[in-house]
């Protein structure tokens, strides 16, 4: 049996040396981890569509461009998901928790101090030789 995969608009927000990130609701999947901010792409959406309305509503930015950083498909047992990752420079608004999430700017070099969802290192390690 296939599973579905979730496809999932990311955006790795940057400002300076530092990257905005979120912390999961305890009762979502992979609850508690820390996460660059996002959500699922809806059908007849493009990735950066999704990104934009996503990022308004979690994060409170509007976003006027990004730039592709890479996709990664992971498979957690329960749930697989494809997640089409953005660099967002281009941005307004005050980043903060929208939806009462813990949030934080922290620097590139202080990331290995959050935990992440295993999907999610693929995308700290290439943002550590890229960004």
């Amino acid at each position: 049996m296939n599973k579905k995969i979730v496809h999932v608009a990311v955006g790795v927000i940057k400002a300076d040396n530092t990257l905005f990130i979120c912390k999961r609701p305890d009762d979502k999947h992979q609850g508690g981890l820390w996460e660059f901010p996002g959500g699922k792409v809806e059908a007849g959406e493009s990735v950066f569509e999704a990104l934009k309305r996503e990022l308004q509503e979690e994060v409170g930015l509007t976003i006027n461009s990004s730039s592709e950083l890479m996709v990664i498909e992971h498979d957690y047992g329960d749930k697989c998901v494809k997640l089409d990752v953005h660099l967002v420079t281009d941005f307004s608004g005050q980043a903060h928790g929208a939806e009462g999430q813990q949030s934080a700017w922290v620097a590139i070099d202080k990331l290995e101090d959050y935990n992440f969802p295993a999907a999610n290192v693929e995308i700290i390690e290439k943002i550590k030789v890229d960004v």
